[in-house]
C-alpha cells in the first residue's frame, strides 16, 4: 500500500490569509526583485540558527518593485528541547530601513514574543541577524544566505496529500482496517476523547500536532478497526463536530502479500465466517512452515488475525528447543460495500525459541544482531500456497490486476 502524506491545503490558505500591517518605511531589496512599480508576494522558508535548527520558519514579504511594504513571520517550534510537541508564533514585522521588529503572543502557551531582525541583500541571497525572544529565552539568529521564493514555487512546495481516501474503489492502494479522519484543532480533544472504551486502536504518532496541523487547523487521526465495522465508524465520525474529513488510508496489508478468494464458500449469510476461514489458513501455513497451529484468533478492535504454530527447533535437536512461530493475517471484503470477494492478508512470520521441555530449562538469548535485523524470515511459499489452497488471485503490481 502507498503511504500517503498529510495535506496542507487548508494550512496555505490560513497562511495567506494574515493581512500584515503595511510599513511606510521601505527597505532596498537585490536586483532580482520584480520589475519596477510591480506588486510580488515572496516567502522565505528556512531562517537557520532558531530553536537549535528545529524551527519551521515562513517569512512572507510584500514587495513592490524593489521595496518591502509588509512583512509577516511565522513562526512554530518545539515547547522544549526533543519534544514532539509544538507552538507557534505569527507576527506582524514593522519595517525600519533593514531592520525587521515585531511584538506578539505564542499561540499555545501564550508566551511573550519579540523579533528584532536585520536583513541585508548579498547578492542574489539574503542575511538575516538579530535576536528572537519566547518568554524568558533569547535566540540569537545569524543566518547568510536565504534564498526566497516566489508565491507560485511556495504554494507548489507546500501542497501535498492527506492519504484520506473517502471512497476507495477497491483496497488495493489503501487498507481495509486502517482509517483516517481529520478534525478541527477546537474539537480533537473531545472527539479523541469520544473514542475511549471503543474497540478502535488509535495510532500514537498521529496523536503529535504538528507544524502542518497547527497552520491548517486541523489533526489527522489515523486509527485501526475491525473492517467489517470501518465503514459504519466512518459515517459515524463525519457526523461529529469538527470533522472535516473522514476515509481509509494505508495499513498492514501489502498486496504482494494479499489473495483475493472467492466469498462464497466463506460466507455465513452476510458476515464472513472468519473462524472457518482461519482455521483454513492456519492448516495451510502448518505445511509450509513445517509447524503445528497452536492458536489462532482475531483481534475484537481490529480485526487482525493472529496465529500461532509451533514446531521442534533443528539447530541442536538435542536439546528439544522450541521454535514459536507467530502471524499475523486480515480477512476482509476485497472493497467497500457489497462484493463476491474477500481479500486474505498474511504478514512475515516472526519466530521465537526457548526451551519448554520438561525439568530444568536453558535460558536461550533469542536477540537478533543488527544484519539479521533486516532478513525477512522465509516462509517457504506460504501465499502461493494460500493462493492454491483457497482457489485465490495475486496481485500483479506491473499491470495493477489481480491475476
Amino acid at each position: 500500500m502507498r503511504a500517503l502524506l498529510v495535506c496542507s491545503t487548508a494550512l496555505l490558505a490560513a497562511l495567506l490569509a494574515v493581512s500584515p500591517e503595511v510599513a511606510s518605511a521601505q527597505m532596498k531589496l537585490s536586483p532580482k526583485a520584480t520589475a519596477p512599480g510591480g506588486m510580488e508576494t515572496r516567502y522565505f522558508t528556512s531562517i537557520d540558527g532558531l530553536m537549535d535548527g528545529n524551527a519551521d520558519v515562513i517569512l512572507k514579504e510584500t514587495r513592490q518593485g524593489k521595496t518591502v511594504t509588509a512583512a509577516m513571520l511565522d513562526v512554530c517550534y518545539p515547547v522544549a528541547k526533543n519534544s514532539d510537541r509544538k507552538d507557534r508564533f505569527v507576527v506582524n514585522l514593522q519595517i525600519a530601513g533593514q531592520t525587521l521588529t515585531g511584538t506578539t503572543q505564542s499561540l499555545g502557551a501564550k508566551a511573550p514574543v519579540t523579533v528584532k531582525l536585520t536583513r541585508k541583500p548579498t547578492g542574489d541571497t539574503f542575511e538575516f541577524r538579530g535576536q528572537i525572544g519566547i518568554g524568558q529565552t533569547v535566540t540569537e539568529v545569524t543566518s547568510p544566505d536565504n534564498a526566497d521564493l516566489s508565491e507560485k514555487e511556495f504554494l507548489d512546495n507546500q501542497t501535498t496529500d492527506d492519504g484520506i481516501t473517502p471512497q476507495p474503489k477497491d483496497f488495493t492502494e489503501v487498507s481495509p482496517e486502517a482509517i483516517a479522519v481529520k478534525v478541527k484543532l477546537d474539537n480533537a480533544t473531545d472527539f479523541l476523547k469520544s473514542l475511549k472504551g471503543q474497540d478502535v486502536e488509535v495510532t500514537l504518532a498521529s496523536l503529535s500536532v504538528g507544524c502542518d496541523a497547527l497552520r491548517a487547523g486541523e489533526q489527522t487521526i489515523n486509527m485501526s478497526v475491525d473492517p467489517e465495522r470501518s465503514a459504519a465508524l466512518l459515517a459515524k465520525f463525519k457526523a461529529m463536530p469538527g470533522v472535516t474529513a473522514a476515509g481509509w488510508t494505508a495499513g498492514l496489508a501489502e498486496m504482494d502479500r494479499t489473495v483475493r478468494i472467492p466469498a462464497a464458500d466463506w460466507r455465513d449469510g452476510d458476515k464472513i465466517n472468519r473462524d472457518k476461514l482461519a482455521t483454513a489458513i492456519a492448516g495451510v501455513l502448518s505445511k509450509t512452515l513445517a509447524a503445528k497451529p497452536a492458536s489462532q484468533g482475531f483481534d475484537a478492535a481490529t480485526g487482525k488475525l493472529k496465529l500461532v504454530f509451533k514446531r521442534p527447533n533443528q539447530d541442536f535437536p538435542a536439546l528439544e528447543l522450541t521454535d514459536t512461530i507467530e502471524v499475523s493475517g486480515l480477512v476482509s471484503a476485497d472493497k467497500p460495500g457489497t462484493t463476491d470477494k474477500l481479500i486474505v492478508w498474511i504478514g512475515s512470520p516472526s519466530t521465537t525459541t526457548a526451551d519448554e521441555s520438561s525439568g530444568a530449562k536453558l535460558n536461550v538469548s533469542d536477540e537478533a544482531t543488527a544484519d539479521e535485523e533486516g532478513d525477512q524470515p522465509d516462509d517457504n511459499g506460504s501465499i502461493e500456497a494460500l493462493a492454491k489452497e483457497l482457489k485465490g488471485q495475486r496481485w500483479d503490481a506491473d499491470k495493477s490486476v489481480w491475476k
